[in-house]
């Protein structure tokens, strides 16, 4: 583990402020003075002490419904840029954020990086299945490999529908990204009963709206991309960790872990930073 003594208590709290606030990690070295090597240990100390805790407290949920979702990002380059010698590691090119959120209280159960294939999909279910103290309703996109996945983490002890999206034409132009437009939705139940008025992705999709805008590394036609895998899951486990525990959500008027019951105060940066002591 790192040890960060050459910075005082202001700065490290700065620092932090600023990647928390989605400042790139050479913007945060010019704001805060701190050296990029030292932004960036304290990142990666910081992001395995959030990813620790996250997984040892968030659990035994009394959830009640629960949305998925899957935001893409690429790390080292573009897919179609990735040098040969790199070309199907993991790592190099595009890389997948899943996310599961709690409808009521907002809650970010469950994150895992991967690939968008049953494999990780079985896992990240998997791990969803395992923070839950009871049955709930779960609402996904259409994307196919999630159908094995819940079956094979819930067992049929669940109640699940696919939201699919209906899209028009692709109008975008060569090397422009402009998403086709949604002529249409449909709803799949696939398990159980679930209460259609709650088959939706809205708040996941929501939430990943706000870490493609709250977190450089994921701005879309820029240069801010991550370079190394590590620095793209430590910001990602800091994130959901200031998100879950710091921020006070709007609609409920208090934090996502406040309303779950994981926590009785807004946490401080102080005690983020206390985690990786």
């Amino acid at each position: 583990m790192f040890i960060m003594n050459k910075i005082d208590d202001k700065t490290r709290i700065q620092i932090v402020q600023c990647l928390v606030d989605g400042v790139g990690v050479n913007a945060t070295c010019r704001v805060t003075g701190a050296a990029k090597n030292t932004v960036l240990k304290l990142l990666a100390q910081l992001g395995e002490a959030c990813a620790k805790y996250h997984d040892d407290h968030v659990c035994h949920l009394l959830t009640k419904r629960v949305q998925c979702d899957e935001i893409w990002a690429f790390v080292h380059a573009k897919q179609r840029n990735v040098p040969e010698e790199k070309r199907g590691q993991f790592g190099y090119g595009d890389v997948w954020t899943w996310t599961a959120i709690d409808s009521d209280s907002k809650l970010i159960i469950s994150y895992m990086l991967g690939k968008r294939d049953g494999g990780y999909a079985n896992e990240f279910m998997h791990d969803v299945a395992s923070r839950l103290a009871r049955k709930v309703q779960l609402t996904t996109d259409g994307l196919k490999v999630y159908l094995d996945a819940v079956d094979s983490a819930f067992g049929g002890d669940i109640d699940y529908a696919q939201l699919i999206k209906i899209y028009g034409p692709d109008k975008s132009g060569p090397g422009r990204y402009s998403p086709p437009e949604v002529i249409g939705i449909k709803h799949e139940e696939v398990c159980g009963t679930p209460e259609p008025r709650h088959v939706s992705t809205s708040y996941v999709e929501r939430q990943n709206l706000s870490m493609r805008m709250g977190m450089r590394r994921f701005t879309r036609l820029t240069n801010a991309h991550s370079k190394k895998l590590e620095n793209h899951g430590h910001a990602i486990a800091l994130y959901f960790m200031h998100y879950n525990f710091c921020k006070i959500h709007q609609t409920i008027r208090v934090t996502p872990a406040m309303e779950a019951k994981l926590a009785d105060h807004v946490w401080e940066i102080e005690e983020l930073l206390a985690l990786a002591n």
